[in-house]
Formats: C-alpha cells, structure tokens, sequence
C-alpha cells in the first residue's frame, strides 16, 4: 500500500467517514490535475482498489471513502438512498476542501456515480463508470449469479469467495482466483451486515434511464466482455443515452481494474487528462 496515501475519519453530519488521500505530485511546470475521487462496489472497503490507485498517474490526488457501514464507516441511523449518498458526498468533499473532482464509480458505485454526477453537476468534470449498469431496469446477471450477491459472505469467507469468485467475477478468476481473495481479504475492514443490506436498500427500485440523456459531463465507460454481474449488452445502452461518451470495451471480467490495473489505469488517465 502506498506510503504517501492518508487515511482519516471526518464526521460530516451526524455521520463519521473513513477516507483515504493521496496526494498529487506534480512534477515541477507541468498544470495541477483534478483530484480523482474512487467510489467503490457493494460491500467493499476502500482498500479493495488500491492496486488501481496504484498504476494511476501520481501527479493526481485520489480521493476514496468508505460509505456508511462498509469498511471504517460505522453504519447510519438508517437505511438511506441514492440521493442522500451523494448529498454526504458533496459535503465530505467540502469539508475536506475540495470544490470540484472527476469521479470513477464500479459497480454499485458508478449507480451512485451515475447520480452524483446528474444532481451534484457542478461538482464533477468528468465521468469514469465501470463494469456498471442503470438499475432497474437492465440485463439481470443469471440467478446463479445473483444468489451470491445477495449476501457479504464472500467478504467474509475467503473459502466461499475462493469457490465462486471464477463463476462471480468471470476474466481471470476464472484461472485462478487468489488474486481476488487476497485483494478482498488481505487487510480489509468488514463492516457490521446491515450495511451490506443498506446498500442493497439504496439501490432498490434506483434507475438512471430517465436521467442518462440529460448528463452532461463527458463520460468514460469501462466493460468487461466477460463479466457475470453485468452482462456487457448494458455498456452498450448507457453508451447510446449519454451523449458525450465513449465506450471501452476489456477483455476481462468484473474485477478488471483491481487484477488488470496496469492495463486499465492509463486508458483512465488518458480519459481524465486528454492531450
């Protein structure tokens, strides 16, 4: 884990968040960059992406989080949605000092990246979504396949996660999966199980289909040609209702940008820093 990276716990609201920065370094005359600000999949900590943040240009500071119940983040009072999500968002990046960011969501995370980025516009540039979808409705995973993400056991039991992650996962879990079950359970945090169970409430009934062609920011999206959770066929529909996007399409499965960074991070930085 990089040695540079910042990990702190701010309350905002009643709410505390564990947050975790590393700071830009700028190499001397060239322009500053937009911090990058990661918002990860359902049940997984901040640390699960540190591969990515790691292959990332280290001249941009990236800023993760953990949402309320997962990882360091105590759970909230009470279930809560979407909506409410980006709103701490947006407060989590004031009090940290930042007024506009680019933002990366995987998974559940580019649903809540989807939504921030349409009702907090002005805080983000630009727009990464990976191995992600528009909610209800869209192309399901098969039910073998949704049986497994129905409960955090995988982050709980590296034996189960072991057993399923090829079948979950697909791309290289599909070789060898140990990649995978050291990412999610070598120095993670496990939160309580009604957080896992809030973010599954937050994004019931959630769809991003009447709001898509109304997004503005330029948009990054990353799919995997095999990937169980989220059949590519949904990249192709977000790709046709956002404007202003690009598609890129990996050979790969749902994990890509923690077992193939070092692929994936340059098309990113790339999107994020054009010529």
């Amino acid at each position: 884990m990089s040695t540079t990276t910042e990990f702190r716990s701010v309350t905002v609201g009643s709410q505390l968040v564990r947050v975790a920065i590393r700071p830009g370094r700028n190499e001397a005359g060239s322009p500053p960059r937009l911090p990058l600000l990661l918002i990860n999949g359902i049940g997984a900590s901040l640390d699960l992406l540190q591969p990515f943040v790691d292959k990332l240009d280290p001249a941009v500071e990236v800023i993760r989080f953990d949402p309320p119940g997962i990882g360091g983040s105590p759970p909230p009072r009470g279930p809560y949605r979407f909506g409410g999500l980006g709103r701490l968002i947006a407060d989590m990046l004031t009090q940290l000092g930042y007024d506009r960011v680019d933002v990366l969501g995987i998974s559940w995370g580019g649903g809540v990246a989807q939504h921030f980025a349409t009702f907090q516009r002005a805080r983000c540039r630009r727009l990464v979504l990976v191995a992600t979808a528009t909610g209800t409705p869209m192309v399901p995973a098969r039910p073998s396949v949704l049986v497994h993400l129905a409960t955090p056991r995988r982050y709980l039991d590296p034996g189960y996660l072991q057993r399923v992650a090829g079948d979950l996962y697909g791309g290289l879990a599909r070789i060898d999966s140990a990649e995978i079950v050291a990412a999610m359970h070598d120095g993670r945090r496990v939160g309580p199980s009604r957080g896992y169970l809030y973010q599954l409430t937050a994004a019931a009934g959630w769809t991003s289909l009447r709001f898509l062609p109304w997004l503005r920011q330029p948009t990054l999206i990353l799919a995997g040609d095999d990937d169980p959770i989220i059949p590519l066929v949904n990249a192709r529909l977000m790709h046709r209702l956002i404007r202003d996007s690009r598609l890129h399409i990996y050979h790969g499965g749902h994990l890509a940008l923690v077992t193939e960074a070092a692929e994936l991070a340059p098309v990113v930085d790339g999107f994020l820093c054009p010529p």
